[in-house]
């Protein structure tokens, strides 16, 4: 990149992981500190759970384990993707990359087994895999059983290029599998109005989310108000109802269109806008 850090760009999708500022710059704002990781597991007493959807080379998972080395407890981490492809490359590129340092036993281990258990500074750590198509685990019986997460990392290709991973129902699926009594945060890269309508119809409370890169912002979204330090208000809501790119994704083929009636009463029943919206589509 330009800057001069090192990234991975995936012909098949025809994107670069991480890009403009290089993994761990934007790993560092978009899921360390805007998560508050190392603030929540310090104060926490239980296990800390994370979900890390879109694996990818691992960037954002190091990233996190060097923030916490210091904090007494266990972490849980469960990575999430279709493919191996992209950590077998980035360990194979370590020293390019930088972010494998002091991790490239766990990481081969990792990528042999599926499965490791190790010692980060002062925290016991349990990384495991699913391998596979995310939407369909997901939407299977064996998400059930999974640990319920304080925190998601969601990372998977854009919409454009990867639109299984960006509708509406799987989304909701994912808020359907959080615990109600506990509190849990998923940041993401995009802060596009589709994204953002498709998770408030989910049932999350959504905010603006921290820059990253050449994106002044990006979006957060949560079970828990107490975790959107700025929520999107009502100005956004009369934004994306005049939109032509707000309508959710229903099925995996992407499609820009305007919000539909329906999505927009829905909208404005949501609690996270205070007042029941009645205004018809075309009149805000």
């Amino acid at each position: 990149m330009a800057n001069g850090v090192a990234s991975i760009h995936s012909l098949e999708h025809g994107e670069t992981f991480h890009p403009v500022v290089g993994p761990v710059a934007e790993a560092e704002a978009l899921y360390v500190r805007q998560l508050r990781l190392p603030r929540r597991m310090r104060e926490g007493d239980e296990e800390f759970v994370i979900w890390d959807v879109g694996l990818g080379a691992a960037a954002n998972v190091l990233t996190m384990l060097k923030a916490a080395e210091d904090i007494p407890g266990k972490l849980r981490i469960i990575s999430f993707d279709h493919t191996l492809a992209p950590l077998d490359f980035g360990l194979r590129h370590a020293h390019e990359l930088g972010y494998f340092e002091g991790f490239e036993d766990v990481q081969k281990d990792f990528l042999r087994n599926h499965h490791v258990t190790f010692q980060n500074g002062q925290q016991r750590v349990e990384w495991e895999l699913r391998l596979g198509d995310f939407p369909q685990y997901i939407n299977g019986a064996g998400a059930e059983t999974l640990p319920k997460p304080h925190a998601i990392l969601f990372d998977a290709f854009s919409a454009a290029t990867n639109p299984a991973m960006w509708t509406q129902p799987l989304f909701a699926r994912i808020f359907k599998l959080l615990g109600p009594n506990r509190p849990c945060a998923l940041p993401t890269y995009s802060r596009s109005t589709m994204l953002r309508v498709s998770l408030l119809l989910a049932g999350f409370y959504v905010g603006v989310g921290h820059a990253t890169g050449e994106k002044e912002e990006t979006t957060i979204a949560a079970n828990s108000m107490t975790l959107i330090e700025e929520p999107l208000g009502r100005n956004w809501l009369a934004r994306a109802h005049r939109s032509t790119s707000a309508e959710p994704l229903w099925q995996p083929v992407y499609r820009q269109a305007e919000m539909s009636l329906e999505t927009w009463q829905k909208l404005g029943r949501h609690p996270q806008f205070g007042q029941r919206t009645t205004a018809s589509k075309g009149q805000c």
